[in-house]
């Protein structure tokens, strides 16, 4: 199925050329549907995280903010490897439409329950299922770039796609930051800010529709059985998923490392959370909101150096060195970055690890694209985004029971310059065979 829908270059246009990717008619359109749903993540996830970490009626508890994530995140993850069996059963064409047909549907009832200021188990419902399909939604993303993309190129595509799709998530943060310094902070502001993703998710939804026929994405043999028939081999598939990643030490290392550093983002992430709405803006509530745009701003800037960076960087030194001297980079940065405790430092810092935490991606996707047979790609990056998110959580809460509720905390900064340091030795020592992302053509 990967000529499905163009055939392969024949050679006359140079590898590894952003230009020859983007001559994929296939990864336009993949990519178009990608940016339009970011853009209404950015929306519906900074309404929602007004509402939750924001909220001007009470104060955020570290413990509080990482139960939140757990409660949107974990139930999901658990479930994530499951759902990733369809993925290699069903058109992933179908499943992408599928997926933000939903979220535009569900988004309009977490709306009503931001409005009222109602946080109860419907509330969590409806968000959960409009985080836990944007997940099965980039899932099905990731399986199905190998169709519209060659392989000697998908580190390029990786590197522009998901790095793109980062900015553009910025962006819809950062316009609804916007909002926020004019009209202030307050539940109606929230909810009207995260009704703007149904746009976008319909939009989407109906792009995917318009720009590929149903088997254009794979998976290249699919299962003919029924769903129920799908549901009772799930357990066993699964099983198989494992086996197959296990059998793969490359791209099993791989996946560790980038399930590693989310843990030391989740840190960093409540530390930052905390330091905007504890420590530089005390009782300030739109100004902790409007404090951190010019963190989203460094974390797409930084996102965008990893996809300029990243593919040349990777065609010298290879995926595993290259994500080494990023880890390593990240541990030395991070005490003159984060001890100082000034914003405009915290950004910078923000910048550095967003570049390092995209860079980890980019190669991240490529390995498993490259290593992992197609029957069961669906299920690998479903495993991959379970240990992803299960780290960031453990991170977060590793944080919550360790960072004072300011955010000031300088021995846990050190400690996860330590913890990026011990990561870059351990993936320097844990494989030392074939690089597949290291060639002339990535």
């Amino acid at each position: 199925m990967q000529a499905a829908l163009e055939p392969h270059s024949t050679g006359r246009m140079p590898h590894g050329n952003l230009r020859a990717v983007f001559a994929r008619r296939g990864f336009r359109r993949l990519l178009g549907i990608r940016l339009v749903s970011q853009l209404g993540d950015g929306w519906f996830q900074a309404g929602l995280a007004g509402s939750v970490f924001f909220n001007p009626e009470r104060a955020a508890h570290p413990v509080a903010i990482a139960t939140a994530f757990a409660v949107l995140l974990l139930p999901y993850s658990t479930l994530g490897p499951y759902v990733g069996v369809f993925l290699d059963r069903w058109s992933r064409r179908s499943t992408l439409f599928v997926a933000n047909a939903a979220r535009a549907v569900v988004v309009v009832p977490t709306c009503f329950f931001v409005w009222a200021g109602y946080e109860g188990p419907f509330f969590v419902l409806t968000a959960l299922a409009v985080i836990a399909l944007n997940r099965f939604f980039l899932s099905g993303l990731s399986a199905a770039a190998p169709h519209v993309v060659e392989a000697e190129r998908l580190v390029t595509a990786n590197s522009f796609a998901t790095t793109l799709g980062s900015v553009i998530y910025a962006v819809g943060l950062g316009t609804a930051g916007v909002i926020f310094h004019f009209t202030g902070t307050g539940f109606h502001a929230y909810a009207l800010v995260a009704a703007t993703a149904t746009v976008a998710y319909a939009g989407s939804a109906l792009l995917t529709l318009a720009s590929f026929r149903v088997d254009d994405l794979g998976p290249d043999q699919p299962d003919q059985g029924s769903v129920l028939v799908g549901l009772r081999h799930t357990t066993r598939g699964m099983v198989e998923g494992i086996r197959h990643l296990l059998h793969r030490p490359v791209a099993r290392s791989m996946l560790f490392v980038h399930a590693g550093q989310r843990g030391l983002y989740g840190v960093l992430a409540i530390t930052t959370l905390l330091l905007y709405r504890n420590y530089y803006a005390v009782g300030d509530t739109r100004a902790s909101v409007t404090g951190l745009l010019p963190v989203a701003a460094a974390g797409a800037l930084g996102s965008l150096a990893a996809a300029v960076v990243t593919p040349p960087s990777t065609r010298r030194l290879g995926g595993r060195r290259w994500v080494i001297i990023m880890l390593v980079a990240l541990a030395v940065l991070i005490p003159p970055l984060g001890l100082p405790y000034l914003p405009m430092v915290t950004v910078l810092a923000a910048l550095f690890v967003s570049l390092v935490a995209q860079s980890t991606k980019i190669v991240t996707d490529t390995v498993l694209q490259l290593e992992v047979e197609d029957d069961y790609r669906g299920r690998t990056f479903s495993i991959n985004d379970t240990a992803y998110n299960f780290c960031f959580v453990a991170g977060l809460f590793i944080g919550a029971v360790t960072l004072r509720p300011d955010g000031h905390s300088p021995r846990v900064m050190v400690g996860v310059a330590v913890g990026y340091a011990v990561l870059a030795a351990w993936y320097a020592t844990s494989v030392r065979s074939r690089d597949p992302v290291r060639s002339p053509s990535a």
